[in-house]
C-alpha cells in the first residue's frame, strides 16, 4: 500500500517504456492526483536527440530514484508481452532495490503487473517479490487521504 505521511508530499518515481506516452500521461494524473511530487518520469527523445541527450537524462533520473520515496514501475504490456519490462526498467528497478539493500533508503518498490515468462528479467523480478522486496502496485489498497 502507498501511504501519505502527512508531515510532506510524498516524493514518487514513475519509471517504465517512454513509448508509452499515453499511458504514462495516466499514471502522471493518478499520482497528481494523490498529491505525489513526481520527481521524474520516461520522457521520449527523439532519435536524432538521443546520442546527446541521453547521458543527461540518465543522470537526472537516476539522481531522482536517489530522492525518491516511492519507486513505480509502469509495466504496461507492450509488443505483445504482458507486464513488459525493457533493459532500462530492469537497470533502474535493479537500482533500487540496491538503494534500499546497500544504502539503507526505504523506497517502496512497486510494479504494475506481474511480468510475463516471456520478459527477460522475470526469474529476479519474480525472486524480489518472493523476498518482498517489490511488491505488485494494488490501487485498491492506495490511501485515499493522501
Amino acid at each position: 500500500m502507498i501511504e501519505k505521511d502527512n508531515a510532506e508530499r510524498k516524493k514518487i518515481v514513475i519509471s517504465g517504456s517512454s513509448k508509452l506516452q499515453e499511458n504514462l500521461k495516466y499514471w502522471i494524473n493518478y499520482f497528481k492526483n494523490l498529491n505525489y511530487e513526481i520527481l521524474d518520469y520516461p520522457k521520449y527523445i527523439e532519435p536524432s536527440e538521443y546520442e546527446k541527450n541521453l547521458p543527461i537524462v540518465y543522470k537526472k533520473f537516476y539522481t531522482a530514484l536517489e530522492n525518491t520515496d516511492v519507486y513505480f514501475l509502469m509495466n504496461e504490456d507492450k509488443n505483445g508481452i504482458k507486464g513488459y519490462i525493457g533493459a532500462s526498467s530492469i537497470a533502474e528497478l535493479t537500482y533500487v532495490v540496491i538503494l534500499n539493500l546497500i544504502h539503507n533508503k526505504n523506497i517502496k518498490i512497486y510494479i504494475l503487473n506481474m511480468p510475463s515468462e516471456e520478459v527477460l528479467s522475470y526469474d529476479e523480478v519474480k525472486h524480489w517479490l518472493d523476498l518482498g522486496w517489490i511488491k505488485i502496485f494494488d490501487k485498491s489498497k492506495i490511501s485515499k487521504t493522501i
